[in-house]
């Protein structure tokens, strides 16, 4: 079990590493859409490529980072049934869901993106819109965003699986959405009377 835990670790490194850098594409997607722009209003020059670079960058922002969220336990979820349970049932609805829907899902669009792309490649395909751009390396950030989670969802049930079995501290501790209130609100009690004794002084 060590073993696979230390595996787990440095599929959690790599992905958290790509997560947080792929942050700047945001950022490279705005620059790109206000180039556009602006060269479109004052010079009349635009080009259907600028648009899906966007797209291509944003696309690689989005699944890039979908790993890291995995791993980080941000992605969306009800609490309606969730938040009611024990801690235990937690533990095995998480576990239960990676296993049967999370990891086959990710898996299958993995390899059935893997010939879909390389057929891309090869082929040279070229968007339909006029000047657009190459096809496959949308193709290649959808399958290497799929990949990732494939791996991300495995290190996840190592961990759930080391985490009941007390190998191991729980990484996300659930908190309801009363407590996070309560958490908050302290913090901000906090807060409010640290500047408060800051001004007295």
């Amino acid at each position: 079990m060590q073993a696979l835990l230390a595996i787990s670790r440095g599929i959690d490194r790599v992905n958290a590493f790509i997560g947080k850098a792929v942050i700047w594409l945001i950022l490279l997607a705005v620059l790109v859409s206000a180039g556009n722009a602006v060269s479109r209003k004052l010079f009349n020059l635009s080009s259907n490529a600028w648009l899906e670079l966007q797209w291509y960058l944003f696309g690689a922002a989005f699944m890039g980072a979908a790993a890291y969220t995995l791993q980080m336990n941000e992605h969306i979820r009800i609490d309606v049934f969730y938040g009611t349970r024990s801690r235990r049932t937690q533990h095995w609805i998480d576990l239960l869901g990676h296993t049967f829907f999370l990891l086959p899902f990710v898996a299958l669009m993995a390899w059935y993106l893997w010939p879909y792309t390389v057929q891309s490649f090869y082929s040279g395909q070229v968007s339909t819109n006029a000047g657009g751009l190459l096809i496959w390396p949308a193709r290649a950030i959808l399958l290497a965003g799929f990949v990732m989670l494939t791996f991300q969802a495995l290190a996840e049930i190592v961990k759930k699986i080391a985490v009941m079995r007390g190998l191991m501290e729980d990484p996300h501790p659930f908190i309801s959405p009363k407590e996070q209130a309560l958490k908050d609100a302290e913090e901000l009690a906090a807060e409010v009377a640290a500047k408060a004794a800051e001004a007295k002084q």
